[in-house]
């Protein structure tokens, strides 16, 4: 994959406690502020996007690779979640945490390098 493009993203899940709907609203942020029509650029379909999705949260067994993949509307989405994020208690010290993830979007092509 040539890489040609990459967002960011910040979610959060402030109450239940969720990590995929935490780095949903990540993918989300990085994606619903852009309207950018690199395929049609480069003179391919949508559907040959490849797109490498990092997250990054303080659990990251507890993220669904299969629902973050579901948010996508095209493009080969490739999944990788790491520790990061960030975890912020609450200030009383019960209840679920407020949870942060965060998000790089690496998209690209299949595509040969010029010469120029």
């Amino acid at each position: 994959m040539r890489t040609l493009l990459v967002e960011f993203g910040m979610g959060s899940s402030l109450r239940r406690g969720d990590y995929t709907q935490a780095a949903k609203r990540a993918v989300q942020d990085a994606l619903w502020h852009n309207s950018i029509n690199l395929a049609e650029l480069f003179g391919f379909e949508k559907t040959d996007m490849q797109i490498r999705l990092d997250v990054g949260v303080q659990v990251p067994d507890a993220v669904d690779a299969d629902a973050l993949k579901a948010v996508f509307p095209y493009g080969d989405v490739d999944v990788h979640v790491t520790k990061g994020g960030l975890d912020v208690p609450r200030p009383e010290g019960e209840g679920n945490p407020t949870i942060m993830a965060n998000v790089a979007l690496s998209v690209g092509f299949a595509m040969e390098k010029s010469d120029g």
